[in-house]
């Protein structure tokens, strides 16, 4: 075996930089930090983080605690913070991402993980994504615990990177919410969303950028932002309005809308033999997803099969709890309203669904 001449070769000749990458790790544990409280014993910097469930409030007189996990990513949104050269808020929606699954069963997020990837690690970029991630874990007031950053040379183009979360939450196991208790006649409130959330891109820059030769920094018909501003609004982190909501009655289901819209979502915590019927007209379909309808000639069936088309969490409650459930989602900062109500499914299949009125 011949050896190659010339001096010795090391990690950062091959690309990875590790003074740099610690350096990164030492800055974004002060970020990290600023997130902890009672119960977190180790985090950023050590091999494993820590939390103890006995010194957290949130588990203070559970009698059979329930530990909720989820995990996701941004998605192609990432491709917009890119070209925009914006990094600050990309990390608010991978912690919306994973916390909105987690309380959709009722559990309160406890503490979350990071991974971020990228070929060649930027310190900058990397700080802005995390403070982002700080960010959105106060917003869900929970601990951001640690994480993982991976140099990876030739993984990744030059100035992109990758995302992924991990949300941990807690919930009395009697106080869970699976939509066992739905019923003939609950109603179906929808919480609106802020746009495309982070689910779509795909088709979205496809429509937009690509078909309609539409530009990030263009002001579209109807937008009150420029097109880049518009697809890169953070996606809503529903703790709050989910703590509010359990502390005023008991919502019998609870769907994130994400990718698949309605349709995709909703059944999931529905139980069989029950069909939500949902009315289009009960609001008004932001102007971004006419936009896309427009620009790439989609009908209007792959548009709600795709994106939350204005609607960003459903919520299942008895008549009765109906308008304490919108008093409890306008204090909480968001639009609610009754977009349908609880029916019998088709007799021949008894699987939940969706239909449309």
């Amino acid at each position: 075996m011949q050896e190659s001449s010339g001096p010795s070769l090391t990690y950062r000749d091959a690309g990875v930089d590790i003074e740099q990458a610690d350096a990164f790790v030492e800055k974004i544990q002060r970020t990290a930090q600023s997130t902890w409280q009672s119960g977190v014993l180790a985090g950023v910097g050590g091999f494993a983080s820590a939390f103890s469930l006995a010194d957290s409030p949130l588990a203070a007189g559970l009698k059979d605690p329930v530990l909720v996990s989820g995990t996701d990513g941004v998605g192609t949104k990432l491709k917009i913070a890119f070209a925009l050269g914006a990094h600050s808020t990309i990390g608010i929606d991978l912690v919306a991402m994973c916390v909105n699954d987690v309380i959709t069963t009722g559990a309160a997020p406890l503490f979350f993980l990071d991974y971020f990837g990228t070929g060649k690690l930027d310190a900058h970029v990397g700080a802005a994504v995390v403070a982002g991630i700080a960010e959105g874990c106060r917003q869900a007031r929970c601990a951001l615990v640690g994480g993982e950053t991976a140099e990876l040379p030739g993984l990744y183009r030059p100035g992109e990177y990758d995302l992924a979360g991990f949300a941990v939450g807690i919930v009395e196991r009697s106080a869970m919410i699976n939509g066992a208790r739905t019923q003939v006649g609950d109603q179906v409130i929808g919480v609106q969303s802020r746009g495309l959330h982070s689910n779509g891109y795909s088709l979205a820059q496809e429509a937009l950028l690509n078909r309609a030769g539409h530009t990030l920094d263009e002001r579209l018909e109807g937008l009150e932002a420029t097109l880049g501003e518009v697809l890169l609004t953070p996606t809503p982190i529903y703790a709050d309005l989910a703590r509010r909501l359990q502390a005023r009655i008991q919502p019998k289901a609870i769907a994130h809308i994400t990718g698949g819209g309605i349709e995709g979502n909703l059944p999931r915590v529905l139980p069989p033999g029950t069909l939500a019927h949902i009315h289009r007209s009960a609001w008004t379909v932001p102007p971004i997803f006419d936009r896309i309808a427009h620009a790439g000639r989609v009908e209007r069936e792959e548009m709600f099969r795709t994106f939350n088309m204005g609607i960003g969490l459903c919520v299942v409650v008895s008549p009765d709890d109906a308008e304490t459930a919108l008093s409890a989602i306008a204090d909480a900062g968001e639009t609610g309203l009754i977009m349908g109500e609880i029916g019998p499914a088709a007799e021949e299949t008894r699987e939940a669904g969706v239909a449309w009125a």
